[in-house]
């Protein structure tokens, strides 16, 4: 019998993405453009490439799948005005590589204003964006910038012809993040969705673990499951590490073989429509915690549940963190690897040589999603629609000065939370976390 295939979510609609870019070009002033590059093709070696994932800010305002394009955004119109430029039809090419939308297929199928093909570009480009002042863009995209300099010297060598090239280029990254950081309902849906096929796939991996497997055989099972859900695959490169290679905080190699009495970390998430799921669970090998591995996973999961339990509006990442941080020190001194009193463990940091990362943070269309932490020097608060991860952990170095059952044990629990005007959403209840429900699970035929 074949696994259970999940109802696929609609997709974000062109309504939402012609709001977006709406809003975005009633902030900006009047004489202004925006100028936003898609992601291109990356050679893998020689004549492959990588598959092709849209750039994120690119995909936000247009849902346009393809490579090479540009967006420009023209405030200042009657409901502003949106131009692409695509890739050109050619059937020779196509005959390899597949159909092209072109600039007929843009503007039917993701209603924007006006479409042209790439050919086009250049001499568009220039009467587009004559007599802008302002024109905002990535600055750190060296393709952007390359684009707005080649404008500008052209618009400069026809100015005594009465040409005005723009006079500043902004950044309009900061813009379009603090958009991107709260979620619309459509967002949260497709976040909802990929959070349960990365939990499928966590359930699934859980199920599969034995002694004598290699941490890929457990990579397969979950990407497996990504792809059989309809993701495009991992959200990042996902690590399995088994034994002290959890310790290794972005462990990725996946080769080694997972040894009986030893736990696995898997931190692993699938990608649906470009949102990322972001999940970390630690688990038993041979299925059965020792009386070691029980005693730090319960410190690290009493704290998450009670990080977790705390999001609310108004809180601040930083108020998360310092919980966790306190929560770990009080325990690690309890289980005898600090000493001493819980704030001067804290001023010193010592408690870093067991905790060594941040608690949280935003997830969207970047598993590390864009939007800023601070506002005006201070932490934000939160708010509703904002999505974030909570994933306190421990890794307890193989040192001498170790006691010997705690050597070379690395936990983390990850889920991925929605802020709501009533307190938070948990999206990734779906696999379990608490050690009776993972015994039982793995013993499970």
């Amino acid at each position: 019998m074949l696994p259970e295939i999940l109802p696929r979510p609609a997709p974000i609609t062109n309504d939402e993405y012609l709001a977006r870019r709406r809003a975005l070009m009633a902030a900006l002033p009047a004489d202004s453009a925006v100028l936003l590059p898609g992601a291109s093709l990356v050679t893998r070696s020689r004549d492959s490439e990588f598959p092709f994932r849209q750039d994120s800010d690119f995909h936000y305002l247009t849902g346009f799948p393809e490579p090479d394009a540009l967006l420009v955004l023209l405030p200042g119109r009657p409901d502003g005005e949106s131009v692409l430029f695509c890739q050109d039809r050619n059937p020779l090419i196509e005959a390899w590589t597949g159909l092209r939308l072109g600039a007929e297929g843009a503007v039917r199928e993701h209603a924007v204003d006006q479409a042209f093909e790439n050919t086009e570009r250049e001499k568009r480009l220039e009467a587009l964006l004559d007599g802008r002042r302002t024109l905002y863009l990535p600055l750190d995209s060296p393709e952007a910038m390359a684009i707005a300099e080649e404008v500008r010297s052209a618009l400069m060598a026809r100015a005594r012809r009465g040409a005005c090239p723009p006079e500043v280029l902004a950044d309009v990254a900061p813009l379009l993040h603090e958009a991107r950081l709260i979620k619309s309902e459509a967002e949260l849906t497709l976040l909802r969705h990929a959070a349960d096929i990365s939990a499928r796939a966590h359930v699934r991996a859980m199920r599969a673990a034995r002694p004598g497997l290699a941490e890929y055989h457990l990579q397969a099972e979950l990407e497996h499951e990504f792809h059989w859900q309809g993701g495009s695959g991992p959200a990042y490169a996902s690590i399995v590490g088994g034994g002290a290679n959890a310790c290794v905080l972005h462990y990725i190699e996946n080769r080694g073989l997972l040894g009986d009495g030893d736990l696995v970390l898997i931190d692993a998430g699938a990608e649906f429509d470009l949102y990322a799921g972001d999940i970390t669970r630690t688990s038993p090998v041979n299925g059965r915690f020792s009386d070691a591995q029980r005693a730090l996973y319960a410190l690290v999961l009493e704290v998450q549940e009670r990080a977790v339990a705390t999001i609310r509006p108004g809180v601040t990442l930083i108020e998360l963190h310092d919980g966790v941080v306190r929560g770990l020190t009080e325990g690690l001194i309890g289980l005898g690897l600090l000493e001493g009193e819980v704030q001067a463990r804290i001023d010193d940091e010592s408690y870093r040589r067991f905790y060594l990362h941040s608690t949280s943070h935003w997830l969207g269309l970047d598993v590390h999603d864009v939007g800023a932490y601070r506002r005006e020097g201070e932490p934000r608060p939160l708010a509703p629609g904002m999505v974030l991860t909570v994933e306190p952990g421990l890794y307890i170095p193989a040192d001498e000065d170790i006691p010997e059952a705690f050597r070379g044990i690395g936990i983390r629990i990850e889920d991925d939370v929605v802020v709501t005007a009533g307190g938070h959403e948990v999206l990734t209840s779906g696999v379990p976390k608490r050690m009776e429900e993972i015994e039982a699970l793995m013993a499970a035929e």
